[in-house]
């Protein structure tokens, strides 16, 4: 036991190290530039103008801004983050607010402010928001690992004792096997392993398998036999896809938290959605609104007024309390009966802390993309649940650590990895629906043993005019195309490379320009931010590609997605050897494994060939794939 608790105390001393670098390193960036750096580096939007403003939930204030449209460059804005509302104008008393971003894309954004009013210079101008640095997150965390390490008894110690190995998870028996029949005997092998699971399941699902697909019908049948199930994933983008794929499944479902897509159907099944559209919405509406008036009203008198003036402030303070104290009765007893008489909860992990969660426990939390999950916030959900199902691939994206100590000291290695080391039953997902085999290939070898297979369905499916391989390794080797490094960003872009991808884009493309007819899917991905702005740029400009949808992204914007063609620009190209953070295997497995049917990835071998996993890959492309020099796409 006491060797347990040591283990969880070092993930804690982890955690400050990590909490440490991430604000000095936003300090250097951020709290030391003018208001103009600030704007250009994409860490203020300035200025704004307000598209509307209300009360939500819980008594805060929101509003929704929106920046010139010329100005839509890149920015660190995401929805969750804390930020500032601050406003230009002079003699303003109080001129800044914070808030939480609750949604944002390239052009808008709405902020849910830490306050009762709006501000009272709202409708002057000059307004702009400052990113924040946030550690609420970490505060979460803290307060999470605390309660696991200080727990004595009852169902959090069983928990913490099995998922750290000192106790074997345990399962009922199966009288009555569950098999539905759309899915394969490996699926239904899980779901009937999360069935029977008496505190722990970990489900394995490599890239295509239909990891999601199996969890929805697993929380389905739970949603059946328990009150409500609670669902978590790292990132709210995949909180928003689990929402919207339970809630086609027929579920009732409530997402708690910030939404990062700004779509009716992610919408609609937020708490703050729900609350508007039930039919006593307008009741507490008009209530918060009156108590608001009557803080404004009371705020109206200054410091030199007389005892009737007073007497009267005193009143409206008081009628105000009143009135707020009764819109969050109304409100408290709306929210308790949405979520109790939800099947599923659908948040963040962080976003399990959130307060109308406060009361409430589960039976089962399942936790998805448990791989890209820091310890210490996967954690924090566990703590509200008698029963954990794990669920993610380890040889995908893993968690961002910023400490370089942390992460030597094994900050980056997720509860998920401990458990398939220290946990019998594993449930592997071992047929994937997305991939020709060939592309599957190497990366089953590399990271699952050739463990997977490719279903009959897309084994061997290719495009409409394409009869050739469906796995081109492009060699720039020798064709001077060095990377290029933008020093302020300290990114990477490789302008050759794309050329060669336009080129071999622009071939594969004609038969189907000439024939008019539907073009397959295609994307354009890369590990360097810098590349994908530098292809963005030049697809927006040119007059055959820029009227052809395709989605560019970098491997990690791209992940959970899939297109019947893919291409990858490698970028490093250098006389060194150099390949920086190429090294991290995973991420390239996440990019080798998002094509259907073609995948052309373009590098400089010179480069790459140094490591021995690029080595291994264009061997195995020069055996079973197409392998080709850059010179074959050169004018």
């Amino acid at each position: 036991m006491q060797v347990a608790i040591k283990e969880l105390e070092k993930i804690v001393e982890l955690l400050q190290l990590e909490k440490r670098i991430d604000l000095e390193q936003f300090k250097q960036k951020v709290q030391q530039l003018s208001l103009h750096e600030r704007k250009e580096k994409g860490y203020t939007w300035y200025p704004l103008e307000v598209v509307k403003s209300g009360y939500t939930y819980g008594e805060r204030a929101f509003i929704i801004l929106s920046r010139n449209t010329k100005e839509a460059t890149y920015n660190h804005f995401r929805a969750g983050q804390s930020i500032n509302f601050f406003t230009q104008q002079a003699s303003v008393r109080k001129p800044e607010y914070t808030g939480v971003i609750n949604f944002v894309n390239k052009h808008k954004i709405k902020i849910i402010l830490n306050a009762k009013d709006l501000p009272e210079w709202l409708g002057g101008g000059l307004l702009g928001i400052d990113l924040l640095f946030d550690d609420r997150s970490y505060l979460e965390m803290e307060k999470a690992m605390k309660k696991v390490i200080e727990t004595k008894n009852g169902r959090l110690v069983d928990l913490r004792n099995i998922l750290l190995g000192k106790q074997e998870a345990r399962f009922f028996p199966s009288e009555t096997p569950i098999q539905i029949p759309h899915l394969n005997p490996s699926q239904n092998e899980a779901i009937n392993t999360v069935t029977s699971a008496q505190d722990v399941a970990i489900i394995h699902g490599p890239p295509g398998t239909g990891k999601t697909t199996t969890i929805v019908q697993a929380i389905k049948i739970l949603s059946q036999r328990e009150n409500t199930v609670l669902v978590c994933a790292p990132s709210n983008a995949a909180v928003d896809l689990l929402t919207s794929r339970l809630a086609v499944a027929g579920l009732n479902v409530v997402r708690i938290g910030n939404i990062s897509r700004v779509d009716e159907d992610t919408i609609r099944h937020t708490l703050e959605s729900k609350l508007s559209h039930h039919p006593e919405a307008k009741n507490i509406k008009k209530v918060k609104i009156q108590a608001a008036d009557c803080r404004r009203k009371a705020m109206r008198y200054k410091r030199n007024f007389g005892y009737e003036e007073r007497q009267e402030r005193n009143a409206l303070f008081k009628q105000a309390g009143e009135l707020s104290a009764w819109a969050n009765q109304l409100e408290d007893r709306l929210i308790e009966q949405l979520l109790y008489g939800a099947n599923v909860i659908t948040c963040t992990l962080v976003g399990a802390a959130h307060k109308v969660l406060s009361k409430m426990q589960f039976r089962t939390v399942f936790i998805d993309e448990a791989a890209q999950a820091l310890e210490p916030a996967t954690w924090i959900p566990i703590t509200k649940a008698s029963k954990v199902v794990l669920t993610g691939d380890p040889f995908q994206l893993p968690p961002t650590v910023k400490s370089r100590e942390a992460q030597k000291g094994g900050f980056n290695i997720t509860l998920l990895e401990k458990s398939l080391e220290r946990q019998d039953n594993i449930c592997l997902l071992n047929v994937q629906y997305r991939m020709h085999e060939l592309i599957m290939g190497f990366s089953n070898q590399y990271f699952y043993q050739d463990a997977l297979q490719a279903d009959e369905t897309v084994k061997d499916h290719q495009l409409a005019f394409e009869a050739s391989n469906p796995l081109v390794y492009i060699d720039t080797a020798g064709c001077g195309f060095d990377e290029k490094i933008i020093p302020e960003y300290k990114s990477k872009y490789n302008d050759g490379e794309y050329n060669i991808l336009r080129e071999h884009l622009i071939q594969l493309l004609s038969p189907y320009l000439e024939k008019e007819i539907s073009l397959p899917s295609i994307a354009i991905i890369s590990p360097y931010k810098e590349q994908i702005t530098y292809i963005k740029e030049q697809l927006e400009e040119d007059e055959i590609l820029s009227t052809i949808p395709i989605r560019v992204d970098t491997i990690d914007g791209f992940q959970g997605q899939e297109r019947d063609v893919v291409y990858i620009s490698m970028v490093r190209s250098n006389t060194k050897g150099e390949i920086g953070f190429l090294k991290d295997y995973r991420r390239m497995n996440v990019a080798m494994t998002r094509a259907k049917k073609k995948l052309v990835i373009i590098g400089d071998s010179a480069t790459l060939g140094n490591d021995s996993f690029y080595a291994q890959f264009m061997a195995y492309v020069e055996a079973k794939g197409n392998y080709q020099s850059a010179w074959e796409y050169m004018m």
